[in-house]
Protein backbone atom coordinates (compact mmCIF):
# COMPACT_ATOMS: atom_id res chain seq x y z
CA UNK A 1 0.00 0.00 0.00
CA UNK A 2 1.27 3.45 -0.84
CA UNK A 3 2.40 5.62 2.02
CA UNK A 4 0.64 8.93 2.69
CA UNK A 5 1.83 11.88 0.68
CA UNK A 6 1.90 15.51 1.69
CA UNK A 7 1.04 18.35 -0.62
CA UNK A 8 2.48 21.75 0.13
CA UNK A 9 1.15 25.04 -1.11
CA UNK A 10 4.45 26.70 -1.73
CA UNK A 11 2.97 30.10 -1.21
CA UNK A 12 5.36 31.23 1.49
CA UNK A 13 9.07 31.49 0.85
CA UNK A 14 11.18 29.67 3.44
CA UNK A 15 11.48 31.68 6.62
CA UNK A 16 14.29 31.28 9.15
CA UNK A 17 12.24 31.82 12.25
CA UNK A 18 11.92 30.55 15.75
CA UNK A 19 9.21 28.27 17.04
CA UNK A 20 6.77 28.85 14.19
CA UNK A 21 5.06 26.08 12.30
CA UNK A 22 6.15 27.41 8.95
CA UNK A 23 9.82 27.73 9.91
CA UNK A 24 10.47 24.95 7.44
CA UNK A 25 9.25 27.16 4.66
CA UNK A 26 6.06 25.39 3.62
CA UNK A 27 2.58 26.68 4.27
CA UNK A 28 0.56 23.53 4.75
CA UNK A 29 -3.10 24.25 4.09
CA UNK A 30 -5.78 21.66 4.74
CA UNK A 31 -7.05 22.05 1.20
CA UNK A 32 -3.58 21.08 0.01
CA UNK A 33 -3.25 17.84 1.93
CA UNK A 34 -3.45 14.52 0.12
CA UNK A 35 -3.72 11.15 1.85
CA UNK A 36 -2.43 9.19 -1.11
CA UNK A 37 -1.14 9.54 -4.62
CA UNK A 38 -2.56 6.81 -6.84
CA UNK A 39 -0.41 5.13 -9.41
CA UNK A 40 3.00 5.83 -7.87
CA UNK A 41 5.46 3.07 -7.15
CA UNK A 42 6.15 2.95 -3.42
CA UNK A 43 9.64 1.50 -3.81
CA UNK A 44 12.69 1.58 -6.05
CA UNK A 45 14.63 -1.38 -7.34
CA UNK A 46 17.87 -2.05 -5.50
CA UNK A 47 20.35 -2.85 -8.25
CA UNK A 48 22.33 -5.10 -5.93
CA UNK A 49 19.43 -7.55 -5.79
CA UNK A 50 17.56 -9.59 -8.43
CA UNK A 51 14.78 -7.70 -10.12
CA UNK A 52 11.19 -8.46 -9.15
CA UNK A 53 9.67 -11.19 -11.29
CA UNK A 54 7.10 -8.88 -12.81
CA UNK A 55 9.77 -6.45 -13.94
CA UNK A 56 12.26 -8.87 -15.48
CA UNK A 57 10.72 -8.66 -18.95
CA UNK A 58 10.40 -4.90 -19.03
CA UNK A 59 12.62 -3.30 -21.71
CA UNK A 60 12.95 -0.23 -19.49
CA UNK A 61 14.86 -2.21 -16.85
CA UNK A 62 17.94 -4.43 -16.91
CA UNK A 63 18.83 -7.76 -15.38
CA UNK A 64 21.38 -7.85 -12.56
CA UNK A 65 24.31 -10.27 -12.85
CA UNK A 66 27.60 -10.74 -11.00
CA UNK A 67 30.77 -9.47 -12.66
CA UNK A 68 34.48 -9.54 -11.81
CA UNK A 69 36.05 -6.12 -11.42
CA UNK A 70 39.65 -5.13 -12.16
CA UNK A 71 40.78 -6.36 -8.75
CA UNK A 72 39.15 -9.73 -9.13
CA UNK A 73 36.29 -8.97 -6.78
CA UNK A 74 32.76 -10.10 -7.54
CA UNK A 75 30.40 -7.13 -7.89
CA UNK A 76 26.82 -6.71 -9.08
CA UNK A 77 26.53 -5.26 -12.56
CA UNK A 78 23.93 -4.91 -15.28
CA UNK A 79 23.54 -6.50 -18.68
CA UNK A 80 24.64 -4.05 -21.37
CA UNK A 81 21.50 -2.42 -22.69
CA UNK A 82 22.76 -2.78 -26.25
CA UNK A 83 22.14 -6.54 -25.86
CA UNK A 84 18.44 -5.88 -25.33
CA UNK A 85 16.24 -4.91 -28.24
CA UNK A 86 14.54 -1.56 -27.87
CA UNK A 87 11.26 -0.24 -29.18
CA UNK A 88 10.76 3.09 -30.85
CA UNK A 89 7.94 3.96 -28.48
CA UNK A 90 10.13 3.77 -25.35
CA UNK A 91 10.14 7.12 -23.51
CA UNK A 92 13.95 7.09 -23.20
CA UNK A 93 17.00 5.00 -24.06
CA UNK A 94 18.60 3.80 -20.83
CA UNK A 95 21.52 2.00 -22.49
CA UNK A 96 23.89 4.87 -21.72
CA UNK A 97 23.02 4.70 -18.05
CA UNK A 98 23.71 0.98 -17.82
CA UNK A 99 26.99 1.34 -19.70
CA UNK A 100 28.18 4.05 -17.33
CA UNK A 101 27.10 1.95 -14.36
CA UNK A 102 29.22 -0.98 -15.55
CA UNK A 103 32.22 1.20 -16.38
CA UNK A 104 32.13 2.74 -12.90
CA UNK A 105 31.92 -0.66 -11.22
CA UNK A 106 34.71 -2.10 -13.34
CA UNK A 107 37.17 0.79 -13.49
CA UNK A 108 36.56 3.47 -10.86
CA UNK A 109 39.27 3.81 -8.20
CA UNK A 110 38.27 5.96 -5.18
CA UNK A 111 40.61 8.90 -4.55
CA UNK A 112 39.81 11.17 -1.63
CA UNK A 113 36.65 9.43 -0.55
CA UNK A 114 35.78 5.89 0.41
CA UNK A 115 34.09 3.65 -2.11
CA UNK A 116 30.44 4.52 -2.74
CA UNK A 117 27.87 1.81 -2.16
CA UNK A 118 25.64 0.65 -4.98
CA UNK A 119 22.62 2.01 -3.13
CA UNK A 120 24.25 5.43 -2.86
CA UNK A 121 24.85 5.33 -6.62
CA UNK A 122 21.17 4.65 -7.20
CA UNK A 123 20.20 7.54 -4.93
CA UNK A 124 22.67 9.78 -6.75
CA UNK A 125 21.19 8.79 -10.10
CA UNK A 126 17.66 9.51 -8.89
CA UNK A 127 18.80 12.88 -7.51
CA UNK A 128 20.35 13.68 -10.88
CA UNK A 129 17.10 12.80 -12.63
CA UNK A 130 15.17 15.21 -10.41
CA UNK A 131 17.83 17.91 -10.77
CA UNK A 132 17.70 17.61 -14.57
CA UNK A 133 14.31 19.35 -14.46
CA UNK A 134 16.03 22.59 -13.48
CA UNK A 135 13.45 23.29 -10.77
CA UNK A 136 15.04 24.18 -7.41
CA UNK A 137 11.90 23.04 -5.61
CA UNK A 138 11.87 19.54 -7.14
CA UNK A 139 14.43 17.19 -5.64
CA UNK A 140 15.05 13.74 -4.25
CA UNK A 141 15.47 13.25 -0.50
CA UNK A 142 17.80 10.34 0.37
CA UNK A 143 17.64 9.03 3.95
CA UNK A 144 19.74 11.73 5.62
CA UNK A 145 18.00 14.58 3.80
CA UNK A 146 14.58 13.06 4.47
CA UNK A 147 15.40 12.87 8.17
CA UNK A 148 16.35 16.56 8.21
CA UNK A 149 13.18 17.52 6.38
CA UNK A 150 10.86 15.57 8.64
CA UNK A 151 12.74 16.16 11.85
CA UNK A 152 10.42 16.83 14.75
CA UNK A 153 12.35 19.39 16.74
CA UNK A 154 11.79 18.88 20.45
CA UNK A 155 11.90 21.94 22.67
CA UNK A 156 12.58 25.44 21.39
CA UNK A 157 14.83 26.34 18.52
CA UNK A 158 15.91 29.72 17.31
CA UNK A 159 16.30 31.52 14.03
CA UNK A 160 17.78 34.71 12.64
CA UNK A 161 14.62 36.26 11.20
CA UNK A 162 15.01 36.37 7.45
CA UNK A 163 13.17 34.94 4.48
CA UNK A 164 15.10 32.86 1.97
CA UNK A 165 14.30 31.33 -1.39
CA UNK A 166 16.02 29.98 -4.49
CA UNK A 167 17.00 32.56 -7.10
CA UNK A 168 19.11 31.63 -10.11
CA UNK A 169 20.10 28.41 -8.38
CA UNK A 170 21.39 30.16 -5.24
CA UNK A 171 20.03 30.42 -1.71
CA UNK A 172 18.88 34.04 -1.65
CA UNK A 173 17.73 36.38 1.10
CA UNK A 174 14.28 37.66 0.18
CA UNK A 175 14.26 40.11 3.08
CA UNK A 176 15.21 40.27 6.74
CA UNK A 177 12.19 40.57 9.01
CA UNK A 178 11.54 43.89 10.66
CA UNK A 179 13.39 44.10 13.99
CA UNK A 180 15.05 40.71 13.53
CA UNK A 181 18.61 39.66 14.43
CA UNK A 182 19.32 39.34 10.70
CA UNK A 183 18.27 42.95 10.10
CA UNK A 184 20.36 44.14 13.05
CA UNK A 185 23.39 42.24 11.71
CA UNK A 186 23.14 44.02 8.37
CA UNK A 187 21.65 41.31 6.15
CA UNK A 188 20.06 42.85 3.05
CA UNK A 189 17.44 41.58 0.64
CA UNK A 190 19.09 40.07 -2.41
CA UNK A 191 22.14 38.79 -0.52
CA UNK A 192 23.26 35.33 -1.66
CA UNK A 193 24.03 32.89 1.16
CA UNK A 194 27.24 31.20 0.01
CA UNK A 195 28.21 29.46 3.24
CA UNK A 196 26.45 28.51 6.50
CA UNK A 197 29.11 27.98 9.14
CA UNK A 198 31.50 25.66 7.23
CA UNK A 199 28.97 24.24 4.73
CA UNK A 200 28.83 25.78 1.25
CA UNK A 201 25.34 26.11 -0.19
CA UNK A 202 26.06 25.24 -3.82
CA UNK A 203 23.60 22.51 -4.81
CA UNK A 204 22.07 22.73 -1.32
CA UNK A 205 18.30 22.47 -0.99
CA UNK A 206 16.27 25.11 0.82
CA UNK A 207 15.34 22.53 3.47
CA UNK A 208 18.99 21.79 4.23
CA UNK A 209 19.79 25.51 4.41
CA UNK A 210 16.91 26.03 6.82
CA UNK A 211 18.10 23.17 9.00
CA UNK A 212 21.62 24.57 9.21
CA UNK A 213 20.62 28.18 9.91
CA UNK A 214 18.13 27.48 12.66
CA UNK A 215 19.32 25.91 15.89
CA UNK A 216 19.87 26.40 19.58
CA UNK A 217 18.60 29.69 20.98
CA UNK A 218 21.49 31.91 22.04
CA UNK A 219 24.02 30.15 19.81
CA UNK A 220 25.52 32.02 16.87
CA UNK A 221 25.46 30.93 13.24
CA UNK A 222 28.00 32.27 10.76
CA UNK A 223 26.81 33.29 7.29
CA UNK A 224 29.02 34.10 4.32
CA UNK A 225 27.10 36.41 2.00
CA UNK A 226 27.69 37.51 -1.59
CA UNK A 227 26.32 40.98 -2.24
CA UNK A 228 25.77 42.76 -5.53
CA UNK A 229 28.28 45.57 -5.97
CA UNK A 230 30.57 44.25 -3.20
CA UNK A 231 33.66 42.42 -4.43
CA UNK A 232 34.58 40.39 -1.34
CA UNK A 233 32.32 37.95 0.54
CA UNK A 234 30.74 39.31 3.72
CA UNK A 235 31.06 37.32 6.94
CA UNK A 236 28.24 37.83 9.45
CA UNK A 237 27.69 36.12 12.80
CA UNK A 238 24.11 36.15 14.09
CA UNK A 239 22.90 34.89 17.45
CA UNK A 240 19.75 32.78 17.07
CA UNK A 241 16.63 33.98 18.86
CA UNK A 242 12.95 33.13 19.04
CA UNK A 243 11.51 35.36 16.34
CA UNK A 244 8.23 37.20 16.59
CA UNK A 245 7.00 37.76 13.06
CA UNK A 246 5.34 41.13 12.49
CA UNK A 247 2.18 41.02 10.42
CA UNK A 248 0.79 44.48 9.87
CA UNK A 249 1.37 48.17 10.63
CA UNK A 250 -0.74 51.19 9.76
CA UNK A 251 0.06 54.87 9.36
CA UNK A 252 -1.87 57.98 8.32
CA UNK A 253 -0.22 60.81 6.39
CA UNK A 254 -2.84 63.48 5.92
CA UNK A 255 -5.37 62.16 3.44
CA UNK A 256 -3.32 58.99 2.72
CA UNK A 257 -3.66 55.81 4.78
CA UNK A 258 -0.77 53.32 4.58
CA UNK A 259 -1.06 49.61 5.41
CA UNK A 260 2.23 47.74 5.67
CA UNK A 261 1.70 43.99 5.39
CA UNK A 262 4.72 41.86 6.32
CA UNK A 263 3.34 38.35 5.80
CA UNK A 264 0.17 36.32 5.18
CA UNK A 265 -0.29 34.23 8.35
CA UNK A 266 -3.46 32.34 9.23
CA UNK A 267 -4.62 35.35 11.25
CA UNK A 268 -3.83 37.76 8.42
CA UNK A 269 -7.35 38.03 7.02
CA UNK A 270 -8.77 39.22 10.34
CA UNK A 271 -5.88 41.63 10.93
CA UNK A 272 -6.31 43.07 7.44
CA UNK A 273 -10.05 43.53 8.01
CA UNK A 274 -9.29 45.50 11.18
CA UNK A 275 -6.75 47.64 9.31
CA UNK A 276 -9.33 48.40 6.62
CA UNK A 277 -11.84 49.42 9.29
CA UNK A 278 -9.20 51.70 10.78
CA UNK A 279 -8.75 53.19 7.30
CA UNK A 280 -12.50 53.71 6.90
CA UNK A 281 -12.71 55.42 10.29
CA UNK A 282 -9.60 57.57 9.78
CA UNK A 283 -11.09 60.18 7.49
CA UNK A 284 -8.45 59.44 4.86
CA UNK A 285 -9.72 58.70 1.37
CA UNK A 286 -6.55 57.41 -0.28
CA UNK A 287 -4.84 54.07 0.34
CA UNK A 288 -1.33 52.68 -0.13
CA UNK A 289 -0.75 48.96 0.51
CA UNK A 290 2.93 48.19 1.13
CA UNK A 291 3.88 44.59 0.24
CA UNK A 292 7.62 45.17 -0.01
CA UNK A 293 9.66 42.43 1.64
CA UNK A 294 6.54 40.31 2.14
CA UNK A 295 7.43 36.63 1.49
CA UNK A 296 3.85 35.39 1.34
CA UNK A 297 1.88 32.95 3.43
CA UNK A 298 -1.51 31.31 3.13
CA UNK A 299 -3.25 31.42 -0.24
CA UNK A 300 -6.70 31.65 1.37
CA UNK A 301 -5.63 34.83 3.17
CA UNK A 302 -4.56 36.47 -0.09
CA UNK A 303 -7.89 35.53 -1.71
CA UNK A 304 -9.81 36.95 1.27
CA UNK A 305 -7.86 40.22 1.14
CA UNK A 306 -8.45 40.60 -2.60
CA UNK A 307 -12.18 40.07 -2.02
CA UNK A 308 -12.46 43.46 -0.27
CA UNK A 309 -11.66 45.14 -3.58
CA UNK A 310 -13.18 42.84 -6.22
CA UNK A 311 -16.74 41.88 -7.19
CA UNK A 312 -17.79 38.32 -6.52
CA UNK A 313 -16.45 35.82 -9.02
CA UNK A 314 -13.53 37.86 -10.29
CA UNK A 315 -10.42 35.71 -10.73
CA UNK A 316 -7.72 36.17 -8.10
CA UNK A 317 -5.36 33.38 -9.20
CA UNK A 318 -5.38 30.12 -11.14
CA UNK A 319 -3.69 26.90 -10.09
CA UNK A 320 -2.49 25.08 -13.20
CA UNK A 321 -1.63 21.40 -13.04
CA UNK A 322 -0.22 19.07 -15.67
CA UNK A 323 -2.60 18.33 -18.51
CA UNK A 324 -4.60 21.52 -18.06
CA UNK A 325 -6.29 20.54 -14.81
CA UNK A 326 -6.34 22.87 -11.83
CA UNK A 327 -8.46 25.23 -9.81
CA UNK A 328 -9.55 28.84 -10.09
CA UNK A 329 -9.67 30.97 -6.93
CA UNK A 330 -12.20 33.78 -7.16
CA UNK A 331 -13.18 36.84 -5.15
CA UNK A 332 -15.70 36.26 -2.39
CA UNK A 333 -17.27 39.56 -3.33
CA UNK A 334 -16.99 41.75 -0.21
CA UNK A 335 -16.09 44.57 -2.64
CA UNK A 336 -16.40 47.29 -0.01
CA UNK A 337 -13.61 49.41 -1.49
CA UNK A 338 -13.00 48.24 -5.05
CA UNK A 339 -15.48 50.48 -6.86
CA UNK A 340 -14.92 53.45 -4.55
CA UNK A 341 -11.39 54.49 -5.45
CA UNK A 342 -8.12 53.47 -7.11
CA UNK A 343 -5.18 52.79 -4.84
CA UNK A 344 -1.45 51.97 -5.01
CA UNK A 345 0.41 48.80 -4.04
CA UNK A 346 4.16 48.83 -3.36
CA UNK A 347 6.19 45.77 -4.42
CA UNK A 348 9.87 44.87 -4.71
CA UNK A 349 12.18 41.88 -5.06
CA UNK A 350 11.16 40.75 -1.58
CA UNK A 351 7.47 40.48 -2.50
CA UNK A 352 6.79 36.82 -3.16
CA UNK A 353 4.06 34.23 -3.63
CA UNK A 354 0.89 35.29 -1.77
CA UNK A 355 2.08 38.90 -1.95
CA UNK A 356 2.50 38.54 -5.72
CA UNK A 357 -0.91 36.88 -6.02
CA UNK A 358 -2.62 39.77 -4.22
CA UNK A 359 -0.70 42.46 -6.10
CA UNK A 360 -1.19 40.77 -9.46
CA UNK A 361 -4.92 40.25 -8.97
CA UNK A 362 -5.68 43.81 -7.88
CA UNK A 363 -3.49 45.35 -10.56
CA UNK A 364 -4.72 43.17 -13.42
CA UNK A 365 -8.35 43.56 -12.37
CA UNK A 366 -7.91 47.32 -12.66
CA UNK A 367 -8.24 48.50 -9.07
CA UNK A 368 -4.60 49.21 -8.13
CA UNK A 369 -1.40 50.64 -9.57
CA UNK A 370 1.86 48.82 -8.78
CA UNK A 371 4.88 50.92 -7.81
CA UNK A 372 8.42 49.75 -7.03
CA UNK A 373 10.53 47.02 -8.63
CA UNK A 374 9.89 43.54 -10.05
CA UNK A 375 8.67 41.00 -7.50
CA UNK A 376 10.60 37.86 -6.55
CA UNK A 377 8.79 35.38 -8.79
CA UNK A 378 7.65 32.37 -6.79
CA UNK A 379 4.38 30.58 -7.11
CA UNK A 380 4.27 26.81 -7.22
CA UNK A 381 2.88 23.83 -5.34
CA UNK A 382 4.96 20.85 -4.27
CA UNK A 383 3.96 17.35 -3.27
CA UNK A 384 6.09 15.18 -0.98
CA UNK A 385 5.92 11.60 -2.25
CA UNK A 386 7.39 8.64 -0.35
CA UNK A 387 9.56 6.49 -2.63
CA UNK A 388 10.75 4.05 0.04
CA UNK A 389 10.36 4.17 3.84
CA UNK A 390 13.69 6.01 3.93
CA UNK A 391 13.44 8.27 0.87
CA UNK A 392 11.05 10.79 -0.66
CA UNK A 393 10.64 12.92 -3.75
CA UNK A 394 9.46 16.49 -3.54
CA UNK A 395 8.03 17.51 -6.89
CA UNK A 396 6.31 20.58 -8.29
CA UNK A 397 2.82 19.58 -9.35
CA UNK A 398 1.17 22.95 -10.02
CA UNK A 399 1.94 26.60 -10.64
CA UNK A 400 0.15 29.83 -9.83
CA UNK A 401 -0.98 32.04 -12.71
CA UNK A 402 -2.38 35.57 -12.34
CA UNK A 403 -5.64 36.70 -14.02
CA UNK A 404 -3.84 37.84 -17.20
CA UNK A 405 -1.93 34.56 -17.50
CA UNK A 406 1.36 35.60 -15.90
CA UNK A 407 3.27 32.62 -14.49
CA UNK A 408 4.62 33.93 -11.19
CA UNK A 409 7.62 31.60 -11.22
CA UNK A 410 8.70 32.80 -14.66
CA UNK A 411 10.05 36.13 -13.49
CA UNK A 412 7.65 37.78 -11.09
CA UNK A 413 5.40 40.78 -11.64
CA UNK A 414 6.65 44.05 -13.07
CA UNK A 415 5.39 47.28 -11.51
CA UNK A 416 3.35 49.76 -13.50
CA UNK A 417 5.71 52.48 -12.28
CA UNK A 418 9.31 51.44 -11.67
CA UNK A 419 11.11 53.22 -8.84
CA UNK A 420 14.45 52.03 -7.43
CA UNK A 421 15.30 52.23 -3.73
CA UNK A 422 19.02 52.25 -2.93
CA UNK A 423 20.81 51.38 0.29
CA UNK A 424 22.15 54.93 0.44
CA UNK A 425 18.62 56.33 0.30
CA UNK A 426 17.51 54.00 3.07
CA UNK A 427 20.44 55.06 5.26
CA UNK A 428 19.38 58.69 4.79
CA UNK A 429 15.83 57.85 5.83
CA UNK A 430 14.50 58.43 2.33
CA UNK A 431 11.85 56.26 0.66
CA UNK A 432 11.41 57.27 -2.99
CA UNK A 433 9.04 54.35 -3.67
CA UNK A 434 6.60 55.39 -0.97
CA UNK A 435 6.95 59.03 -2.01
CA UNK A 436 6.00 58.10 -5.57
CA UNK A 437 3.06 55.98 -4.36
CA UNK A 438 1.68 58.90 -2.35
CA UNK A 439 2.20 61.24 -5.30
CA UNK A 440 0.27 58.90 -7.60
CA UNK A 441 -2.55 58.16 -5.18
CA UNK A 442 -3.09 61.88 -4.69
CA UNK A 443 -3.43 62.27 -8.43
CA UNK A 444 -0.40 64.49 -8.83
CA UNK A 445 1.14 62.14 -11.39
CA UNK A 446 0.42 58.87 -13.17
CA UNK A 447 4.05 57.81 -13.72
Amino acid sequence: MLQPTHRYARIGISVILGTLLFAGGYMLGTHKTASSFDGLVAGVINVAEPLPADASNSPALAEVKMCIDAKGAEVPCLIDRTEISTKSDLPADFSQFWKVWNVINEKYVPTKHAAVSNQDKVWGAIAGLANSLGDPYTYFLPPQEKTLFEQDVSGSFGGVGMQIGMKDGLVTVIAPLKGSPAEAAGVLKGDKVYRIDTATTTEMTIDKALYLIRGEIGKAVSLTLLRSGVEDPIEISIVRQVIQVPTIDTEKRGDVFIIRLYSFPATGADLFRKALKEFADSGADKLVLDLRGNPGGYLEVAVDMASWFLPEGKVVVREEEKGGAGQVYRSRGYNVFGDKFHFVILIDGGSASAAEILAGALSQQGVATLVGTTSFGKGSVQELIPITPETSLKITIARWVTPDGTNLSAGGIDPDVKVEFTKEQAEKGEDPQLDKAIEIVRGNTTK
